[in-house]
């Protein structure tokens, strides 16, 4: 069966509330807002818009996630005290497992890409199954990730 592409607008999504966890809160009243745009039919990928008000927090990654930055900007600052600034179109991986300082000096919307990490054995065993389809030609490989794209990412790294 075919499966249904998604297409959404972020900008003018309608977002509910989805509070910030009081314990992380550093300073200020930052109010966030979200929306699930679209989820893989495994379960293991989400799609969301995400926005905040003003504040400082702290954020924990349980997920593998990517995001773009569509309005607004926010300061992000590691471990080791680095604070980088994000803004329209930047933008970051953050691996499950890791944290960081969210400083959002009026309001930042973002579009999250979330990803359940799956364990090594699993993992392995996914990437095999792929391999063993793109081999048999019973599926292509994305021209994404061809390799003259993964060279030219690699020189950009």
């Amino acid at each position: 069966m075919p499966k249904s592409i998604v297409i959404a607008d972020a900008a003018s999504s309608d977002l509910q509330l989805a509070p910030i966890s009081p314990d992380w809160i550093l300073s200020g009243r930052p109010e966030a807002r979200n929306k699930l745009l679209a989820r893989s039919h495994d379960g293991t990928c989400h799609l969301m818009v995400w926005e905040c008000t003003a504040g400082r927090f702290n954020w924990y990654y349980d997920e593998d996630e990517t995001i773009v930055v569509i309005a607004g900007e926010v300061f992000i600052a590691t471990k080791n005290d680095e604070e980088r600034r994000l803004c329209r179109g930047d933008t970051a991986f953050f691996p499950a497992g890791s944290s960081c300082t969210w400083r959002v000096v009026d309001r930042v919307k973002k579009v999250a890409i979330l990803r359940k990490d799956l364990p090594f054995p699993l993992g392995f065993g996914v990437r095999a199954w792929h391999k063993l389809l793109r081999i048999s030609g019973l599926r292509s490989q994305s021209p994404l990730l061809s390799a003259p794209a993964a060279a030219k990412i690699l020189q950009l790294i």
